[in-house]
């Protein structure tokens, strides 16, 4: 069976991946013929975003079943194997929480399947439902929160939550697309999000195929935007949320959250169930990514910051729970007690 979508293509025996890191200017592909290429892929940021990560993973995954099961016939020894797969997929990025979600997933369907025989198969069709269930999640997602959103709104996003980061459709760009579909007529301010500029570069570039009126700010912009009355909602995605509705996400995240809580402005999250974490009660306790100091130093390949200088960059922050009006799920959405409600949504 096989799969395209605008971030993938499952060809049966290859995982082809746009590269995210050349758009906007050129749409390149990069072909994974093997697991560990596709681990080279998540940890490089050739794709991007939580849900785009876990179903990357998952299609690692089958790859690696595919090699495995090439070499030896005997069930046993593949499932052990196969734990060196997923250890090596799952050290990619540590903050995706979808990611471990979807390994885990798969994980569990190769033991439940308990026998050789056509074992890649059952792990390709479990691969290939994780990517399916996530474009219609998406866009269960999208239904919700366009309720939220009036005609003639003007929303602020920060980094990319569209198809580019999630098999298609989007989290927080899927509820502009929902809202849009409706026939509200919706604009859209993007952050530019340095220092990898996910939403100059990407964000940009999606809305505007797809024919919204947006408009591209510099990160340090979002709070005079806001207090000029631009602004009448904050939608971002998550990495990763907390039982107590903390949420992970890109880097520069909490400054727009404080910033609208300031200006009176709903701050919404939207994210799919696999995103969020009951196993951890705070943000406190979410791992935070930090990536090459390369990313702060440079920008388009040129240096822009003295040799040798001290950088720091971590690749998400944390917003606290007050800070967040509300959670967007495939299953509706949630406001606070988020401890009580998000646990509910697992109950049902």
């Amino acid at each position: 069976m096989k799969l395209k979508t605008m971030t993938m293509e499952w060809t049966g025996d290859t995982l082809v991946l746009i590269d995210q890191r050349r758009l906007p200017f050129e749409e390149v592909y990069v072909t994974c013929a093997d697991y560990r290429a596709v681990a080279l892929a998540i940890k490089e940021m050739v794709v991007r975003g939580a849900p785009a990560i876990g179903a990357t993973a998952a299609f690692g995954y089958v790859l690696g079943a595919k090699e495995i099961t090439r070499k030896t016939y005997n069930y046993e020894q593949a499932v052990l194997q196969m734990k060196n797969v997923k250890e090596t997929l799952a050290k990619t990025r540590p903050t995706a929480v979808n990611l471990f979600w979807a390994l885990d997933r798969m994980e569990k369907r190769l033991i439940g399947h308990g026998k050789f025989e056509g074992l890649s198969k059952a792990l390709e069709d479990e691969a290939i439902k994780i990517a399916k269930e996530d474009i219609e999640t998406n866009k269960a997602i999208g239904r919700y929160g366009a309720e939220l959103l009036e005609d003639g709104f003007t929303v602020l996003t920060h980094c990319n939550a569209g198809a580019l980061a999630t098999v298609d459709y989007g989290t927080a760009l899927g509820v502009l697309r929902a809202a849009k579909e409706q026939g509200k007529k919706i604009k859209v301010y993007a952050d530019e999000t340095r220092p990898y500029l996910q939403g100059a570069r990407l964000t940009a570039w999606e809305l505007m195929k797809d024919g919204f009126d947006v408009t591209l700010i510099s990160d340090n912009m979002a709070g005079w935007v806001m207090k000029q009355g631009k602004i009448n909602a904050v939608i971002v995605g998550a990495d990763r949320i907390a039982a107590n509705g903390d949420v992970a996400n890109k880097i520069g995240t909490y400054m727009v959250a404080v910033l609208a809580k300031k200006h009176g402005i709903p701050f919404y999250v939207a994210a799919p169930l696999s995103t969020i974490d009951l196993s951890i009660k705070s943000g406190d306790e979410i791992p935070i990514e930090e990536r090459s100091h390369e990313e702060v130093a440079t920008c388009g390949g040129k240096r822009i910051a003295p040799n040798n200088v001290n950088i720091y960059n971590p690749a998400f922050d944390v917003t606290e729970h007050e800070l967040v009006t509300a959670i967007i799920t495939e299953k509706g959405v949630v406001y606070p007690p988020y401890e009580e409600n998000l646990k509910k949504l697992f109950e049902e």
